[in-house]
This record gives structure tokens, sequence and C-alpha cells, in this order.
């Protein structure tokens, strides 16, 4: 994953070859701040390539898979529950804190930190939700508790549910996503937390007297982001929820606003394995081979 903009960045170029060494997170963090600080300057020369995923969801399995199917890549943006469900939480922060990148916080994160009562999860996911509190070690902890559920970044709004209410609300269909529309000011809005690819589609000029359109993914094909209005899901990495296992994830060209999604598989059995060893909920377990 080379960092393309080391070439032209000048007085940093140091900064991002301490990157590849062996480090603490706060000092991976003070390299990130400065490559993400000073990345429009970067922008003139080389394009940036953004790593747009969600719902990591604690399978280190299939998040290194994407990470080593995305390729040549400049940024993650990750919109939330990194944690919950899955058997590698710690394994997860820890991962994502080593790659330039900025995340977001989700439902899951929030459960696991006790910001939300578990009484309004199901039994599966409250049991996934105490088991997680009791295993994220101090560093983890105290990176989640500081993530915000929405943010606007580079003229992009990012939220883990929904503008409307970035924690909660699930966007499943057009009715929904029409009244969201008018709840972000940017262009584009990215979320997650539906564990599905989705797009939906405002043209220029409908405003909110027309339900949006819903445009299905194409796999590894362009979509131009250049006209009308957008919200759109890169799905899951680690707990899809459309019929397919593999783990979802989109990549983003920032300056020219193309957007592809993309699907990569990672050995599932791996992940059920270590889920059954920590002795979490069998239908979670069974429900990663179908992408349920």
């Amino acid at each position: 994953m080379p960092l393309r903009d080391a070439r032209v960045a000048g007085d940093y170029t140091t900064a991002l070859e301490t990157r590849k060494a062996c480090i603490s997170p706060q000092a991976m963090q003070i390299v990130q701040n400065v490559i993400h600080s000073r990345a429009s300057i970067v922008w003139n020369v080389s394009r940036m390539r953004y790593l747009v995923l969600s719902d990591i969801h604690a399978n280190l399995a299939a998040f290194e898979a994407v990470l080593e199917d995305a390729g040549d890549f400049d940024f993650i943006w990750c919109l939330g529950d990194v944690i919950g469900y899955g058997p590698d939480p710690n394994e997860c922060v820890a991962r994502l804190r080593e790659c330039p990148h900025i995340s977001l916080s989700g439902n899951h994160d929030w459960a696991a930190l006790g910001k939300l009562d578990l009484r309004g999860f199901n039994t599966d996911a409250r049991l996934s939700a105490e088991w997680t509190q009791k295993q994220l070690d101090p560093g983890a902890r105290a990176y989640l508790h500081d993530l915000p559920p929405s943010r606007v970044e580079s003229g992009y709004t990012l939220a883990h549910g929904s503008p409307r209410q970035p924690v909660w609300e699930y966007i499943l269909d057009p009715v929904t996503a029409t009244l969201n529309f008018g709840a972000f000011d940017t262009v584009i809005c990215l979320v997650g937390h539906t564990h599905i690819p989705a797009t939906y589609f405002m043209p220029e000029g409908a405003g909110d007297r027309r339900r949006c359109q819903v445009r299905t993914p194409q796999l590894n094909r362009s979509l131009h982001l250049n006209s009308g209005r957008w919200i759109i899901n890169p799905g899951s990495v680690g707990q899809p929820r459309d019929g397919n296992a593999d783990a979802s994830y989109a990549m983003l060209d920032l300056d020219e606003k193309r957007w592809e999604f993309r699907r990569v598989r990672y050995p599932v059995k791996e992940t059920q394995r270590r889920m059954r060893e920590q002795g979490l909920p069998a239908r979670l377990i069974e429900r990663l081979a179908h992408g349920q």
C-alpha cells in the first residue's frame, strides 16, 4: 500500500518513510494527521485514491483481504462499526490505526463503550457487545471513544447510519433516502450501517419534490458522480447482509469524483473458527457463510 504522494510531499517524506517501520500508534497518528492536512498540496500532482469501507465488525480476515485487494491507495475513510459481532476487536482497531485514515463511530462501537443501552439490541447483538466490552484493551477503547458518528470531510458528508440520525437510522429504501437528502448540504453523502451496498441518486433540480432514484451497484465499474446528488453505501467488510458472503468495499477517486464498488473473498471459515473459540452466538457465526 504505497503512498504515491511521498514523491511530491517535500518535507514530510521522512514521516511517510517512518510509517513503514514499527512505531507506536501515537506516532502513527501524528504521521496520518500530517499526510491528511497536506493532501491538498498533492492533489495538483497526483490524484488521491480513497479506500471507502464500513462495518468491519471485528473481522480481521475480511479486513486484511480488503486491504490486499484494494492495491495502491492513499487514504481510508471508515464509516464506523469497526468492532462488534466478530472475534478480533483489538486487532481490527490496531490494523486500521496502522493506515492513514479517518473513521466514524457506529452503534456497535458505542455499545462496546457503554454509550448505548444494550436492551435495545437483539439477543445475539447484545451478547456480542457484552463480550466485546470485556475484550477491548485501553488503547482501542480510548481510540474508539473519540470518534464522531458523522463529519464533513473534503466536501463529502460521512455518516454511519444516515445524515439525519447518524448512529441508528438505516437507509434501506428510496423513501428514507429522499428524506435524508434534505439533511446534508454537500453533493455526496457516504453511509454504512445497513451492510448492503447501495446507491441513491437525486437528479439536479429535483430537490425534495421527487423521490430519489435507486441505482443498482455494479462491481468493478466506474460510477461518475459529477451530476446530481448522491447517497452511497459501500456495504460491509466483515458482516455482509446482501446474500453475498464476500467482503464489500469501494474505491473513490476524490479528484474526478469516480466511485467503484468492489467485492473480495476472504477465509470465512477462519473467522467462524475464531468466533466459536470465543463462544460467540451460533447464529452470528453461521450467517457469515451466507452473507445474511
